[in-house]
């Protein structure tokens, strides 16, 4: 039998962004505030980073986790735990599976921050059989310091970004030499302390301008195939192999309920107070922009919190809102939608994502046949790092003209 309940705020994940925002809700006076989340304990990705660099105090993944949940608990959240959220019954109303049963919940406001993930090997269309060895820096990470597992003797990681580098400590903790970290790029994605460190105290080689192109071996991983852009192919051999980044939004629960999904980061389409295409649903974190860092997903968050509390004071909802491009080699935008007259996002600023290095090309952003804005970004874009630009130009977007176009001029 399925049981019914209404709440005044539900929100769907307890990663750090989904708590900061019922962290706000619930301590501002804004009625019955819930969070579900199917993982059997909050936190989201943090907990099992256990790297430092999270939040003020230098806290590691776990520590910055427990303060998301520990605000959210103080402030007067109800947290559950071990509950899937299964379908849309209505506009505002979702049914669940959990240890209790049926549910069906039905809220004044929906907040969906249901993160992000790697895209495995089979998403990436890499030729080779399925032996073991082959797993995500989640799926390491969770091996490595949740359940302790043994993860093998010599590994090749596909990426050069921030979190592969999280992912060499991993492996290094876990006794597993690395042969080499391997890109498609022409250099690494992550600071410049950081790749030197790798490359000079842990001996460990980065591969430029190389795609993986083959997993070698059956029962266990034994190599990989490599092909680099002048044409070579190579073989490195290893028993494991570690696939990270390539983010993609956790957005089955949004496409589900037929909301407006963005093409570029193919997360909901919001504005900057953090509204989708349906009235009173709310999204937030790195189901938008897979994936910023977590101590700035929780201030997106809190600042998705004032925005809901707003909704719920005056019922405002935009009629309709002017979409953002981007063009090539810019990957997306977010927010992606810009409602004239309204809040910008937080900090006033846009985060956006190249997909090539483009060096100190100016941003160039127009509507129409007017320009709105010129510039070059503080520091050259590099993929797979988010960049910002501030955000004084949407007020001049003219609600009645078209699509805002951004693109490096």
């Amino acid at each position: 039998m399925r049981r019914e309940r209404i709440v005044d705020v539900l929100v769907v994940g307890a990663g750090p962004a989904g708590l900061a925002a019922a962290a706000g809700l619930a301590a501002s006076g804004a009625g019955e505030v819930e969070v579900l989340d199917r993982e059997p304990r909050a936190g989201g990705m943090p907990r099992h980073c256990h790297h430092g660099g999270f939040g003020p105090l230098g806290l590691d993944g776990p520590g910055f986790a427990e303060r998301c949940v520990s605000a959210a608990v103080r402030g007067g959240a109800v947290l559950r735990t071990g509950v899937t959220v299964t379908g849309w019954a209505g506009p505002l109303t979702l049914d669940t599976t959990g240890p209790h049963g049926l549910e069906r919940i039905t809220a004044r406001a929906v907040v969906l921050a249901t993160g992000a993930r790697e895209r495995p090997r089979a998403a990436r269309l890499v030729a080779g059989t399925r032996p073991a060895g082959v797993l995500t820096t989640g799926e390491l990470l969770r091996a490595v310091h949740v359940h302790r597992q043994r993860i093998g003797t010599r590994a090749v990681v596909v990426g050069a970004e921030s979190v592969s580098f999280a992912a060499l400590d991993a492996l290094r903790l876990a006794g597993v030499d690395v042969a080499a970290l391997v890109t498609e790029h022409p250099r690494h994605q992550t600071s410049p302390v950081r790749a030197l460190d790798a490359r000079l105290r842990l001996g460990v080689s980065l591969l430029t301008g190389a795609t993986v192109t083959e997993i070698l071996g059956r029962g266990r991983v034994s190599g990989i195939g490599l092909a680099h852009r002048d044409g070579r192919t190579a073989r490195v051999p290893c028993d494991t192999v570690v696939f990270t980044g390539d983010f993609v939004p956790e957005h089955e629960l949004a496409r589900r309920g037929g909301l407006l999904l963005d093409p570029g980061t193919k997360g909901p389409a919001i504005d900057g107070a953090f509204r989708t295409a349906r009235r009173g649903v709310f999204a937030v974190g790195n189901l938008l922009h897979a994936v910023e860092p977590a101590r700035a997903v929780a201030r997106e968050g809190a600042a998705a919190g004032a925005a809901v509390r707003r909704y719920l004071a005056d019922g405002d909802w935009p009629s309709a809102s002017v979409p953002l491009r981007v063009a090539a080699p810019l990957a997306w935008v977010a927010p992606n939608l810009v409602t004239p007259d309204e809040p910008l996002p937080y900090g006033e600023r846009f985060a956006l994502r190249t997909a090539e290095f483009v060096g100190r090309a100016p941003l160039v952003i127009t509507q129409d046949d007017r320009t709105l804005h010129h510039a070059r970004p503080q520091r050259p874009p590099v993929p797979n790092r988010p960049f910002h630009v501030g955000g004084d130009w949407a007020a001049r977007v003219r609600a009645d003209g078209g699509p805002v176009r951004i693109a490096f001029g």
